[in-house]
C-alpha cells in the first residue's frame, strides 16, 4: 500500500466517522463504513482443512467449528482426509496448493512431512495455519497447546499422587516423531529434574493407538505391579492405558493423568468414570474459533502469506473429579454437527 494510497483510505475513514457523527447526532441511521470491505473479503474464499483423519473429537470439532463460524460469511471450508496415510496427506496437500484456496489448515502428523510444502503454500500466496502439532517449519500461524506446559501439569499432578508411595512412574508417549509429543515429553522432564525421588521405570511410544497403549501398560504393570502414576499424552489412545490398569485391578490406585480435547464422553465423562484421573483440557471449540478469528482477520488482506510468525496459545482447563460433573467443563461433539 502507497503513500496515497493510505492517506485515501485515512481520509475516507475520516469522514466517514464524521458522517457517522452527524447522523447520529441527528436521530438518523447509517450505514456502517467498514461492514461492505469485511464482506467482500472474506466472500467467495476457500480453507482447505488436511487433518490426521476424521473420526474423532479432535478433528471432527475443529471442522465443524470452523465451518460454523467461516460458512455464514460465504467462505467455503473443504476437507481433504488423509485417513492415518501420510503420503495421502502430503498428496492432499499438494493438490490443494493446486487449487489456490486462501487458507490451508494443517494437522502435522510429524514435524517434517509437510515442511516443504508449508513453505511452497506461503510461497505461492496461501495462509498456512497450523493447529495443535507443529511442523519444523513455521506459518503465519499456529494455534494449539503449550505442550510442555500440558507435560508439566500432568507430571506435577502424578508427582503429588505418588507421595507417600512407591514414586514409580511410567510415561505412554503419543508419536515419537510428532512434536506434540516432543514438547509434552520436555515438560515431563522438567518436573522429573526438580523431584529426584520420582522413579522413571518406563518411557515408551504407543502411536497415538489405544490398542499398543493397552498392550505397553499391561507388560509395565506385570513388571511393577507398586507402579504408582502414568503419565499419558492423549486421551483417545489412554483409553487403553485405563484398560490396562483396570484390567490388572488397579484403578484408583495407579493415577493416570492424560489431555485432550474437552469432549464430554472422552474427557468429563472418563474422569467422572475415574479411568482417568486427571485430564488437561485444550478445548477444541475454543481452538476452533481462533483459527477461524485469525483466518478472517488474515483474508482482509493485513499480512503478506509468510510475512508473520505468529502463535496462539489454547488456555488449559485441568479436569478432575471435583469439575467433570460441572456444566460447561466439557463440550459435546453430537451438539456440535
Amino acid at each position: 500500500m502507497n503513500f496515497a494510497h493510505k492517506l485515501a483510505t485515512t481520509v475516507g475513514t475520516v469522514l466517514a466517522l464524521a458522517g457517522a457523527q452527524h447522523a447520529a447526532a441527528q436521530g438518523k441511521g447509517l450505514d456502517e463504513p467498514f461492514r461492505d470491505g469485511y464482506k467482500k473479503a472474506l466472500a467467495g474464499k476457500t480453507v482447505g482443512f488436511i487433518p490426521v483423519a476424521m473420526g474423532f473429537d479432535l478433528t471432527n470439532g475443529w471442522y465443524l467449528g470452523l465451518k460454523k463460524e467461516l460458512e455464514p460469511s460465504g467462505m467455503k471450508v473443504v476437507l481433504r482426509d488423509p485417513n492415518w496415510n501420510t503420503g495421502a496427506g502430503a498428496q492432499a496437500f499438494t493438490a490443494l496448493i493446486a487449487e489456490k484456496p486462501a487458507v490451508i489448515v494443517v494437522h502435522n502428523p510429524d514435524v517434517q512431512t509437510y515442511a516443504k510444502l508449508i513453505t511452497k503454500a506461503e510461497a505461492e500466496g496461501i495462509y498456512v495455519v497450523q493447529i495443535n502439532m507443529r511442523s519444523a517449519q513455521p506459518s503465519t500461524v499456529f494455534v494449539g497447546a503449550d505442550w510442555i506446559d500440558v507435560g508439566e501439569r500432568g507430571a506435577t499432578a502424578v508427582m503429588q499422587a505418588c507421595q507417600g508411595k512407591s514414586n514409580k512412574i511410567a510415561i505412554v508417549q503419543g508419536a515419537p516423531t510428532a512434536a506434540t509429543s516432543a514438547y509434552t515429553l520436555k515438560g515431563v522432564e522438567n518436573v522429573l529434574a526438580k523431584n529426584p525421588q520420582l522413579k522413571l521405570v518406563s518411557n515408551q511410544a504407543a502411536d497415538w493407538d489405544a490398542t499398543k497403549a493397552k498392550a505397553l501398560t499391561q507388560t509395565v504393570l506385570k513388571q511393577h505391579p507398586d507402579l504408582c502414576g502414568i503419565v499419558g499424552f492423549w486421551d483417545g489412545m489412554d483409553i487403553g492405558t485405563a484398560a490396562a490398569i483396570k484390567e490388572a485391578g488397579l484403578t484408583g490406585k495407579v493415577f493416570l493423568a492424560t489431555s485432550g480435547g474437552g469432549e464430554q464422553k472422552s474427557a468429563c465423562d472418563q474422569v467422572k468414570s475415574g479411568a482417568f484421573d486427571y485430564l488437561v483440557s485444550y478445548d477444541v471449540p475454543t481452538q476452533a474459533s481462533n483459527m477461524a478469528a485469525m483466518i478472517k482477520w488474515l483474508v482482509q488482506g493485513g499480512v503478506k502469506p509468510g510475512a508473520a510468525r505468529q502463535n496462539i496459545y489454547t488456555t488449559l482447563l485441568p479436569i478432575t473429579k471435583e469439575n467433570a460433573g460441572a456444566e460447561g467443563t466439557c463440550w459435546k461433539l453430537a451438539a456440535a454437527r
